[in-house]
């Protein structure tokens, strides 16, 4: 009797030794898949205007289909954009603000720094022009005769590349903005440039983000093609050696596809065919100096 119960005991626990094997296999597949799986995400951390423009929409999928590669993007104001790389949230940056990007390479969080595109920021706003800015070659001096009309004003207040120019030309004219006529929409590109419509308000823009927009927009532009205006991308992976964890191949295929020739060619053309000029200009091997001259 007792061998019996001895066997059937044996039975049912070399079953469960078998379930136990077969489990323990299933969860390390998942694992390895789950491993595998994010080494193939690659997260983008980029300011609003590369998406507003409608530009990522074309160069992502062209890289995902190049690479294998899925991209997570992380669309938000240049200065967000940047901590997060800064912290090792992301695996590669594209964003567009020389000073404060050249601060994080010196400490050494971002590295590989490399020009892809640029094109220019514009004061834009309401045709009836209350301010008189019409047609000024000085962008701070538009915006001290807008404070001093105190005409309505839409800025991002978000630290994006844009919003950190907007405060810089406001330091130029000696003028530090503030009062119910300055609205701070803590928005991106395209919310701002809605609120300023709506508002009758004059705003800050890039060119590219405002010409996909144009059409939903009762906004002229008034001021343009002053030196200071030039607007800069880069492109800058997160570096592996701070961050172990980032996705560094990922990254640094990113960034190198943006600065290869199948995209530079798409940056020169991309915008041409709907609004009969580009919207962002290719720089991929030049330096800043030869920029806006």
């Amino acid at each position: 009797m007792m061998g019996v119960i001895g066997e059937r005991w044996l039975k049912i626990a070399r079953k469960r030794f078998v379930v136990g094997l077969a489990a323990l296999g299933i969860l390390q597949i998942a694992l390895i898949c789950s491993v595998q799986a994010a080494g193939q995400v690659v997260i983008l951390a980029t300011t609003t205007s590369t998406q507003d423009s409608g530009l990522l929409d074309v160069v992502v999928p062209l890289f995902e289909k190049r690479t294998g590669y899925v991209v997570k993007t992380i669309s938000v104001g240049t200065g967000q954009a940047l901590a997060l790389g800064g912290r090792g949230e992301a695996d590669v940056v594209l964003v567009h603000a020389p000073e404060a990007e050249k601060k994080y390479v010196a400490e050494g969080t971002l590295i590989n720094r490399r020009l892809v595109m640029h094109n220019d920021f514009i004061i834009v706003g309401p045709e009836s022009d209350p301010a008189r800015i019409r047609g000024l070659e000085r962008a701070s001096e538009a915006l001290r005769k807008v404070a001093e009309k105190k005409a309505a004003f839409a800025s991002r207040g978000d630290n994006s590349g844009t919003h950190q120019l907007e405060r810089r030309l406001w330091k130029d004219g000696g003028l530090d903005p503030s009062g119910d006529w300055y609205l701070q929409s803590g928005q991106g590109m395209g919310q701002t440039l809605a609120i300023a419509s709506e508002k009758r308000a004059y705003t800050l823009t890039d060119r590219g983000t405002y010409l996909a927009l144009k059409r939903r927009l009762t906004l002229d532009i008034l001021v343009e093609r002053d030196k200071s205006l030039l607007n800069i991308y880069s492109v800058m992976e997160v570096n592996p050696a701070r961050f172990p964890k980032v996705n560094a191949a990922g990254g640094k295929a990113f960034a190198y596809f943006m600065v290869s020739a199948e995209i530079q060619e798409v940056v020169k053309s991309f915008g041409v065919e709907k609004f009969g000029e580009p919207l962002f200009y290719p720089d991929a091997g030049k330096r800043e100096e030869e920029l806006g001259s």
